[in-house]
């Protein structure tokens, strides 16, 4: 039954904002983003119109895996500053109104993590999950380092050893599995409320939750990992309820009834974001049978149906106040928006139904300027999964003018966390924020509206008109919404009354004889009474 719990007001009328630390703004010339940094472009977000930033992750970490596999979560790791550096940063963003959240890794740790190294050497310690010989399947098991012997589970990579919270099934070949509320469990769900409740106190508006999904293991239908988060979401009902808890779920179907206030349509998983944005460049399965097509497509491969399927699925099943869809344009693991055949002037259309659909609108660092996914860079801290599945070409510096070193860092280039966009016309904020007509300009218009509109947010109604291009659709009965994102002309007939609409930002549509016509990468926003 969809959840009719209290959701914080803030939460509903915000434009969310990704930060990855290393790569947004260096401010000592290491060539690695920092917290000091990020603080000095509080205006630029709080000029675009974000309402809150979401880091990816700060705590202390040996960063094989950039970061998400923290060795303290009670520290920020020194590349990005102090403690007290992230309590500046939040008061700053607060004093703008702008929100802050910081990413929770929940599912495992890093094998520096004190942690780990005590049960490593002692058997009687349950906090993460090992066995005596290796079990089924093999390749999810490594070699304890320490005196207990035997084997630990990883979660992601070798580095990352999974926390233990139990198991939804016993299996009696597998006598070391925990039941879930085991002490090693119950100690970990202890332990999750006590790294909020840190960051809370220091004046963090919430988390983002990664492999929120991954917890309990051999759990058919996620229902114990569920129940786990359930009871989380009692807990911050209860002692914060003005705090939120967004996850990588990629499944709000799932994870929203289950307690999360958000959870974001993802690249893997489901379709709804591949049916989107992929153009078959960046992080790509090869199991996934669903990516022939893809809307925000130059050549117009469709796929829209796919997206409105999943939206359909999700929302239904968290009903009307049950919490939100996050929709990001991109994020660190997955192609940006400017990728492949999809070119920054294209990515315009695509920011025009990001802004007016009813999801909770998500913003990939760069991307209001354009910034190119980039192929072929050396691996960074674990981002190349494999050649299929490459994400360091979305974790390139921030571009924030023009010129060497395009306002990121004072470093030589050579000695910057990832390369800069070689291009020499690659864009930069400055330049954007001088071109009324930029792209950056333009999302700034379409935030400013959707935050003075409340048809366009997540309250307001939904009306489907066509499935096909161009995709129209009216919000809250008031705005019509039209969008053709491939190279083609697009027309499609209107219901009575739109003729005389207003427009209110429109490029390349065109209302008349009951019809819109769209030019090829086109979209019109119209308002009526």
């Amino acid at each position: 039954m969809p959840s009719t719990r209290p959701q914080p007001a803030w939460l509903a009328k915000s434009v969310l904002y990704q930060i990855y630390p290393q790569s947004f703004a260096d401010s000592n010339g290491d060539g690695i983003g920092d917290l000091r940094g990020a603080a000095a472009h509080l205006d630029h977000l709080a000029w675009l119109g974000v309402d809150a930033v979401w880091f990816s992750p700060l705590f202390a970490s040996p960063f094989a895996d950039a970061g998400y596999d923290v060795s303290d979560y009670l520290s920020v790791a020194p590349r990005y500053g102090t403690n007290d550096d992230l309590a500046a940063f939040v008061d700053a963003a607060r004093s703008r109104d702008i929100r802050v959240l910081l990413d929770l890794v929940a599912g495992h740790t890093s094998d520096q993590h004190p942690w780990f190294r005590a049960w490593a050497d002692d058997p009687s310690d349950h906090r993460y999950i090992g066995n005596e010989k290796v079990g089924r399947p093999a390749g999810i098991w490594c070699p304890v380092p320490g005196r207990r012997g035997g084997y630990y589970q990883l979660n992601f990579y070798p580095c990352q050893p999974a926390l233990n919270f139990g198991y939804a099934r016993p299996d009696p070949d597998e006598p070391w599995r925990d039941t879930v509320d085991a002490e090693g469990p119950r100690a970990n769900r202890q332990a999750l409320r006590d790294v909020m409740s840190h960051w809370f106190d220091l004046g963090v508006s919430g988390f983002r939750v990664d492999m929120a999904g991954s917890l309990v293991k051999d759990d058919p239908g996620h229902v114990e990992t569920a129940r786990l988060w359930t009871e989380m979401r009692d807990w911050l009902d209860r002692e914060h309820p003005d705090k939120a808890l967004l996850s990588e779920w990629g499944d709000p179907a799932v994870a929203v009834p289950a307690g999360f206030h958000a959870d974001f349509f993802l690249h893997f998983g489901r379709p709804g974001l591949r049916s989107l944005w992929h153009t078959g460049i960046g992080t790509y399965d090869p199991s996934w049978t669903d990516t022939g097509r893809y809307f925000f497509d130059p050549e117009g491969s469709g796929g829209i149906d796919l997206f409105l399927r999943e939206w359909r699925r999700a929302t239904e099943a968290i009903g009307v106040d049950g919490g939100h869809v996050a929709l990001p344009t991109s994020n660190h693991d997955y192609a940006r928006l400017v990728t492949g055949p999809r070119t920054a002037p294209m990515a315009r259309a695509a920011f025009a139904f990001v802004a007016t659909w009813p999801a909770l609108p998500t913003i990939y660092y760069g991307d209001e300027i354009g910034m190119r996914y980039l192929q072929g860079l050396p691996d960074r801290e674990g981002s190349l999964l494999q050649t299929t599945q490459d994400r360091t070409g979305s974790r390139t510096p921030m571009q924030w003018q023009p010129g060497p070193g395009a306002g990121f860092s004072t470093a030589p280039e050579s000695d910057f966390y990832l390369p800069l966009d070689p291009s020499p016309d690659r864009p930069d904020v400055a330049t954007q924020r001088a071109d009324e007509g930029s792209l950056l300009h333009l999302v700034r218009r379409l935030l400013a509206l959707r935050h003075a509109t409340p048809a366009l947010g997540p309250d307001g109604s939904l009306e489907v008109l066509t499935e096909d291009y161009p995709f129209a659709f009216v919000r809250g009965g008031t705005h019509l919404v039209v969008v053709n994102p491939r190279r083609e002309p697009a027309t499609t007939a209107l219901p009575e009354g739109w003729e005389e609409a207003r427009r209110v930002e429109v490029e390349g549509v065109r209302l008349g004889g009951g019809r819109a016509e769209a030019a090829g990468f086109s979209f019109g926003i119209f308002e009526r009474d």
